[in-house]
């Protein structure tokens, strides 16, 4: 099954008791960016209609809707969203059920500091990687980089069930699609990296996960 069946469908019709028109997404299947925002979809068990939009093909609605042209966009009636973070935000104060931020504003503060350190760190590095793909060297210092950033939170890994926290939350949703693409990133982790290894174990056989993965993901561990 496809992303898009997986999240159209979406058996429960209700959320938080009150399921609004259906709304779209524009998502590419193969971006962390998009990937991230499924998840959190998916997570929620939310209805939507998913637009799978392959490499510049981008459709005309979304060329009006979206200056920026980029993915993923949400779409809900009125309200058009172009960046993921905001996006996912959005969803979890949207449908707050399940939370995936916490209620208090210390530690959801902290939460906010560690999505903006995963984002300047492993995502900008992601996102170097897939653009030096024709340069090596550059790759292969990008790769590095990337590699021993992971490695270097192996502790924060192991202290808690899931990053920072007993309880999956929209931080876990933005390292999991990383982790994900880290055999097509030529990434194998190295050194004391068991709890990095169990995480990724614990997240990924998540159902939710599993409904996020679009069919060009999948086939990126295989």
């Amino acid at each position: 099954m496809d992303t898009a069946t997986a999240l159209r469908r979406g058996d429960s019709a209700t959320v938080g008791g009150d399921q609004p028109g259906l709304m779209t997404l524009y998502s590419s299947p193969s971006c962390f960016h998009s990937h991230r925002t499924r998840l959190v979809l998916a997570e929620k068990n939310i209805a939507i209609d998913v637009v799978d939009v392959e490499g510049g093909n981008l459709p005309e609605d979304l060329l009006d809707l979206n200056p920026y042209h980029s993915l993923p966009t949400l779409v809900d009636r009125d309200l058009v969203l172009y960046d993921s973070r905001i996006i996912i935000e959005y969803l979890d104060e949207r449908f707050p059920h399940p939370p995936l931020m916490p209620v208090d504003p210390v530690t959801r503060a902290q939460f906010r500091l560690a999505l903006y350190r995963i984002e300047r760190d492993w995502y900008t590095l992601a996102d170097e990687l897939q653009q030096q793909a024709t340069d090596r060297k550059q790759a292969t210092r990008v790769r590095k980089q990337l590699e021993e950033s992971i490695v270097s939170s192996s502790e924060v890994f192991a202290a808690k069930r899931f990053f920072l926290s007993d309880e999956f939350s929209l931080v876990d949703c933005s390292i999991a699609p990383i982790l994900w693409r880290l055999p097509a990133f030529g990434i194998e982790l190295k050194g004391s990296v068991q709890p990095i290894r169990r995480y990724m174990d614990r997240v990924f056989a998540r159902r939710s996960f599993q409904n996020s993965l679009s069919e060009a993901e999948r086939e990126m561990r295989q």
